[in-house]
This record gives C-alpha cells, sequence and structure tokens, in this order.
C-alpha cells in the first residue's frame, strides 16, 4: 500500500490521549477526519483534561483553537475544511454560538464549510463539540 493510502493517526502533542479506543484525527491519503474536540486547554503532564472555562464563548473558541491544532498536524488547515459538525448542550446556545463562529470565521478565504448542528449530552460542564472533516489537494 502507499503512503498516500496509509490511514495515520493524529495526535497533537497539546491533546491527552482520548479516554476509549480513537484517535483525534485520522488521515488517508488527501482525507482527514477530525474527531470531536472539546474545550479542553492544552495538556498538562499529570493534570486531567480543564475546560477553557465555564462560558460557551471560552469553551468554543478553545474547541475552534483544538480543532485547528489537529488540522495543522495533519497537514491541513480551515481552507481545506469541506463539513464541519456542532455538537451543542443546550438548544439556547444556537445565537450565541453562531455569533461566534461567524467572528472566527470572518476572514477564511473562499467559501464557507458545510455544517450541520445537534444537540447532544456531554461530560458535566461540557458546552460544545466541533469536529471537521477536510480534503487537501
Amino acid at each position: 500500500m502507499s503512503d498516500g493510502l496509509r490511514k495515520t493517526a493524529i495526535t497533537p502533542a497539546t491533546h491527552t490521549e482520548p479516554p476509549a479506543k480513537f484517535s483525534h484525527g485520522v488521515r488517508k491519503g488527501d482525507i482527514l477526519q477530525v474527531a470531536g474536540q472539546v474545550g479542553f486547554l492544552p495538556a498538562a503532564e499529570g493534570q486531567a483534561p480543564a475546560p477553557a472555562g465555564p462560558t460557551l464563548r471560552e469553551q468554543t473558541l478553545q474547541t475552534l483553537a483544538n480543532v485547528r491544532t489537529v488540522l495543522q498536524e495533519g497537514g491541513a488547515s480551515w481552507e481545506d475544511v469541506v463539513m464541519v459538525r456542532v455538537y451543542l448542550t443546550d438548544t439556547g446556545h444556537f445565537a450565541e454560538f453562531n455569533r461566534i463562529y461567524d467572528a472566527y470565521f470572518a476572514d477564511l478565504e473562499g467559501p464557507p464549510s458545510a455544517r450541520t448542528t445537534v444537540y447532544v449530552g456531554l461530560p458535566a460542564g461540557l458546552l460544545v463539540e466541533i469536529d471537521a472533516l477536510a480534503v487537501l489537494g
């Protein structure tokens, strides 16, 4: 199998090992799938992951930074992302999330990615999770 078709796990140094058998990102050829990321601050040796803060804004910005880190580690950028999936814990957060998301991507070149937003349960204290699909090349 050529190197371009080999499946490669992506785990940035800033991320802790996942709590189950999955990778933070997987690249195969020109496809990079970023697993659902949450608003945890960068990993600190010997410490449990901690959210960036209690607010939707703090967690959303950190979550987007965590997705970006996996993208970069896999050789991609936001410009390569074709699909974003957003998981919110509260339907009341939708409008605020959109304002934060729109401001974050205000300077992005080209058309925006497709996006789906759903409402889910996340571990206590977490308000948002985001995953992304990038196509390189």
